[in-house]
């Protein structure tokens, strides 16, 4: 702050300003120091010649108008006329008549005369002479306080707002976008989720449906039970098996339960007592020599109540031919089988007992008719009913290629069965044997080949759904005969003596000799028949008891050592 401005230099005392700042609008501002002594400068040519324009701002007193732009001056002079001043330093000049003016100074400093008034401490401003420049402040300086309409305030860009309004458009779209995302990956779930629950409670109630759902039974026969035996359909096909070589044949019903899905061989033994047409009984064996297919179904019907739809005969040479023709079937054999070509007893057997064993068509066919020395016929009835089932789970599932397997056979099918009829139905107990849903079941009949109680509930009505027909009300009593007499024509004799009384004859077949004949009825209603019977049969009324009767027959007879044909 060394800058100095001396006023009223001609002849006067000079004042001095120093230069103290700027004000809030970048001017000059200055304070009046003690006057010194200092040596006046003298005015050049110009303004000694009283143009009242000084170039330089170095001319002293001028006797032109001067311009005093704080409007100052004596009174009673002449109007005032401003000067110019090319540096902007705002020097005050006057025009006086006998009287004093202020002078210009080309260091910004005014030559006062002694009339102007002075104060202790005086300032002085010069117009438009630039400060330096200063960074606007927003804090007070010293003692002066900044207004608000000191400071310009300068507005965005629209451009930059326009910029942050799409940002904004953008991020809440963006969100939007993943909300909804959100919510397609959510209702996607949820119906994955119903979709997944439909397909398991509809697995579930097929399961239940077709008996197959685990714990709710624990028997083998649980497919069988899981809808009512009456409510079941099944497709029954009756096969023989004859032996061409040894004589003799082999009887199994094959049966397609379509409702509970499963496939079952059942083996019927050949001392089964069948009714024949005219009331008397026979065996399964008999019938099949003597009735033929026709008849030995229907009476087979009329035994078990079931309802065969066809009769496949099956000779030994095209069961060989079979097994050839399907390429060999593997059998879990029970026996060892020998040759029955072989020529000497050392010959090794044809077929080897053991676990999944390789059978050809002439050892399956061996293994198939073979019975052991003093085994019963059931043995060898089961050894066909493996070979069976081994046979359907080697034949294709195919309906139209099972149906040029048997036409390959050239068979004779016997009506009302067909080639085609045949194929198909073995088509779909195939199906059934490779997927595990079949078995094969003996038939069990006492030794006089009438129907146990066992036999009824776990073959005839679970796996046949059958009952033994009810005859009709005028029906004849149904009565089986079992010869115990030790006299083989008895029962030739007690059968021309029931039929004549009007009675139904069932064959019992013979048993052990015993003492005194018997007269048995399991229903307190048949007792009067089995009064009237012994009658017949010339046996005494002490004969007559309450019992177990066979499944088939109303009222059973035992042929002791006492009775005397000649007496019925």
């Amino acid at each position: 702050m060394n800058d100095r401005y001396d006023a009223g230099a001609a002849g006067h005392g000079a004042d001095q300003y120093e230069l103290v700042g700027y004000d809030e609008y970048g001017r000059p501002v200055y304070r009046q120091v003690p006057p010194q002594q200092q040596t006046q400068q003298p005015y050049d040519s110009y303004a000694q010649q009283g143009y009242g324009y000084d170039p330089y701002a170095t001319g002293g007193q001028q006797q032109a108008q001067q311009y005093d732009p704080y409007g100052g001056g004596d009174t009673g002079q002449q109007p005032q006329t401003p000067s110019y001043d090319p540096y902007g330093t705002g020097s005050h000049q006057q025009q006086h008549t006998g009287g004093h003016s202020a002078s210009y100074d080309p260091y910004g400093r005014t030559a006062s005369s002694g009339q102007q008034p002075r104060v202790a401490e005086q300032t002085a401003y010069i117009p438009h002479q630039a400060g330096p420049v200063e960074e606007p402040v927003t804090q007070e300086r010293g003692d002066r306080d900044y207004r608000t309409e000191q400071f310009a305030f300068v507005e965005e860009p629209d451009q930059d707002s326009e910029d942050v309004i799409d940002w904004l458009k953008f991020t809440e779209n963006r969100t939007e976008r993943r909300e909804e995302a959100k919510r397609r990956a959510r209702a996607r779930v949820v119906a994955l989720v119903v979709v997944l629950a439909l397909a398991a409670a509809g697995g579930v109630g097929y399961l239940w449906y077709a008996g197959k759902l685990p714990g709710l039974t624990s028997s083998d026969d649980k497919k069988d039970t899981a809808t009512p035996t009456g409510a079941q359909k099944r497709d029954v096909i009756v096969v023989h098996l004859h032996n061409t070589k040894k004589g003799g044949t082999s009887t199994a019903l094959l049966v397609d339960n379509t409702t509970t899905k499963q496939g079952t061989t059942v083996l019927l033994p050949n001392a089964l007592a069948l009714s024949g047409d005219d009331g008397s009984t026979t065996t399964l064996a008999k019938s099949v020599d003597d009735d033929g297919s026709s008849g030995t179904r229907d009476e087979i019907d009329t035994v078990l109540g079931t309802e065969i739809q066809g009769t496949w005969r099956l000779d030994t040479p095209y069961l060989q031919n079979l097994v050839d023709l399907i390429g060999n079937i593997e059998v879990d054999t029970n026996a060892n089988v020998p040759d029955p070509e072989a020529k000497s007893k050392g010959t090794a057997p044809l077929v080897r007992k053991g676990k999944a064993q390789t059978l050809s068509g002439k050892s399956a066919v061996a293994y198939a008719t073979y019975q052991g020395s003093g085994e019963a016929q059931n043995a060898q009835l089961e050894r066909f009913g493996q070979v069976m089932q081994a046979v359907l789970r080697k034949l294709t599932s195919d309906a139209q290629g099972a149906t040029t397997t048997v036409q390959t056979l050239g068979m004779i099918i016997e009506p009302p069965l067909t080639d085609k009829d045949l194929g198909a139905f073995l088509a779909k107990l195939a199906n059934l044997a490779k997927g595990g849903d079949y078995k094969t079941a003996l038939l069990p009949v006492q030794t006089d080949g009438t129907l146990s109680a066992q036999a009824s509930a776990s073959v005839v009505k679970d796996v046949l759904g059958g009952t033994a027909k009810s005859p009709d009300k005028d029906a004849a009593i149904r009565v089986s005969v079992r010869n115990a007499s030790g006299v083989k024509d008895n029962t030739g004799k007690a059968r021309v003596v029931l039929l004549n009384g009007g009675f139904s004859f069932q064959d019992g077949g013979s048993g052990a000799a015993e003492a005194t004949s018997e007269v048995v009825y399991a229903d307190a209603a048949d007792k009067d028949d089995a009064t009237e019977v012994a009658k017949t049969l010339g046996l005494p009324a002490g004969a007559v008891s309450k019992g177990d009767v066979s499944g088939n027959a109303d009222v059973s007879v035992i042929l002791g050592q006492d009775y005397a044909p000649s007496s019925s």
